[in-house]
């Protein structure tokens, strides 16, 4: 039986069934247990961004601002210098292409300022250990 309230049709339900099948082999982990989505997600946010090199947040505002293009050959060529550097036993390392100048962290793999071609002219560069010029 249904009935019927301004002009909507409400069926009438008064049972509902006893029979619920749940599988609960993928349930939720208890208290102090991990998922294995949970320690896959981990695994992820351990390793830097784009394939090793990690940008600091002032470096990426700057790269954005400056119109300053770090993806394909320039991010390889900055990659394979910071590789270099790091053989070197550098730390703190000024890298010039023919782009722009990026401070880098070699330690922990990260550009931690960029410059663009235009704006390199009579600018100093402070706290680095080394420099590699690259085209």
């Amino acid at each position: 039986m249904s009935q019927n309230i301004n002009n909507i049709l409400i069926p009438n339900v008064t049972k509902t069934s006893n029979h619920k099948n749940v599988d609960v082999s993928n349930k939720l982990p208890k208290a102090g247990e991990t998922s294995e989505f949970k320690n896959l997600l981990g695994e992820l946010e351990a390793k830097p961004l784009h394939g090793g090199i990690e940008l600091s947040s002032h470096a990426a505002k700057r790269l954005a601002e400056r119109k300053i293009d770090f993806n394909g050959e320039e991010y390889t060529k900055v990659k394979n210098a910071m590789s270099k550097l790091k053989e070197k036993g550098s730390q703190n390392s000024l890298i010039v292409s023919d782009k722009a100048a990026y401070i880098v962290d070699i330690k922990n793999n990260k550009v931690i300022t960029a410059v663009d071609k235009g704006s390199m002219a009579e600018n100093v560069f402070t706290k680095i250990d080394s420099t590699l010029f690259i085209n």
